[in-house]
């Protein structure tokens, strides 16, 4: 009786290592800490990896590490700001991805009432550091984990004092301050502004770039509202700007939602975007590029954030390349991406003229 073909022997670490010509301890460093190896030598090593199949036991090494390589990120409930932030998880994931982590998902109420889901999982030991979004003012769950040494970095600064951990944001004044900018230019005199209510800190940022700008054109007091992050709501703050005695010619708006809200507000009235009234929204979400809608917007780098957040975070795990000069608080300037709902205004060659 013929025997059944020898399957082939699966790939160790040590058989990586013979066929690189480096020791154990070298195919080791460059799965685990990669910084630590010289780029021709970690080349070399990855060649041999390709070559033989070899896939690490993630399982065994984080039974001997006692580590997850996992890094938690709290799902908010459904909302149209979650938009948003699905591009943003969407960078983070890919960025641990490339370092050999994953990011596990898990839902806690806000505030305090969430704490437990964070210290449950780090009871388990399910993840080794969290990512967080979505800061607000007087937000627990940033001193909570600094004061137990959690590895953790925040996509939205911390809006009390004192500051407690990493984090990156964008920078919500500068980009209303472009907003202005650009209606001023149209010829844009009166420019009105729908915000969240007072209390939230990216509401508060963005309305204080808006009336900054506004003072600095000598534009005197001017016209604002503020309503929820939805479609209605957006739109019922249209309609008391626009019902005004003096109404705006142009609104900027704290968020795409509430811009997209406007919009509505415009088409039933029979009022062109751009032409008749300008409108700036923030976020850059997909459905402003949409026919119908082509909303100015503010776009906001969230590739880059994911992958700097999550930077932060294993800086502190120890897994990424030593980076001292690496900023623990940082600020990203928006982008202005110029539509139709802004331009063009007959009046901007008006505006212009001397």
């Amino acid at each position: 009786m013929s025997q059944p073909p020898e399957q082939p022997r699966a790939a160790t670490l040590e058989s990586v290592a013979e066929a690189a010509a480096v020791s154990r301890q070298t195919v080791s460093n460059v799965l685990n800490a990669p910084h630590r190896v010289r780029a021709a030598t970690r080349e070399k090593v990855e060649a041999a990896i390709r070559e033989l199949g070899y896939q690490p036991n993630r399982l065994a090494r984080s039974l001997r590490t006692r580590a997850s390589r996992m890094l938690g990120y709290c799902v908010q409930p459904h909302g149209d700001g979650n938009v948003l932030l699905d591009r943003f998880l969407h960078a983070i994931t890919e960025a641990a991805a490339e370092r050999g982590y994953h990011v596990l998902l898990f839902s806690a109420r806000p505030g305090a009432e969430g704490l437990p889901a964070y210290a449950d999982l780090l009871a388990q030991r399910t993840v080794d550091g969290f990512v967080l979004s979505d800061t607000f003012m007087d937000d627990p769950r940033q001193e909570w984990l600094a004061e137990r040494d959690v590895p953790f970095a925040a996509f939205g600064r911390s809006w009390s004092e004192p500051e407690h951990g990493s984090w990156i944001d964008v920078d919500g004044a500068a980009g209303t301050r472009d907003a202005v900018d650009h209606l001023y230019e149209q010829g844009h005199r009166r420019i009105g502004f729908v915000g969240w209510g007072p209390g939230s800190g990216v509401g508060d940022d963005r309305r204080a770039g808006w009336e900054r700008a506004c003072a600095a054109h000598g534009l005197g007091p001017q016209p604002s509202t503020a309503a929820d992050n939805d479609l209605r709501e957006g739109a019922a703050a249209a309609r008391r700007l626009l019902d005004l005695p003096d109404p705006p010619t142009a609104l900027v708006c704290v968020s795409d939602m509430i811009a997209i809200g406007c919009l509505g507000v415009l088409a039933e009235r029979g009022l062109r975007p751009g032409r008749d009234v300008a409108v700036v929204g923030f976020d850059d979400l997909p459905a402003a590029a949409l026919p119908g809608i082509d909303l100015t917007t503010l776009s906001q780098p969230l590739d880059e954030i994911g992958r700097g957040v999550v930077d932060l975070v294993l800086d502190q795990l120890g897994d990424s390349a030593p980076a001292p000069d690496r900023p623990r608080h940082r600020v990203l300037r928006p982008s202005l991406v110029v539509r139709s709902s802004s331009i063009p205004f007959p009046r901007a060659q008006e505006a212009r003229t001397p």
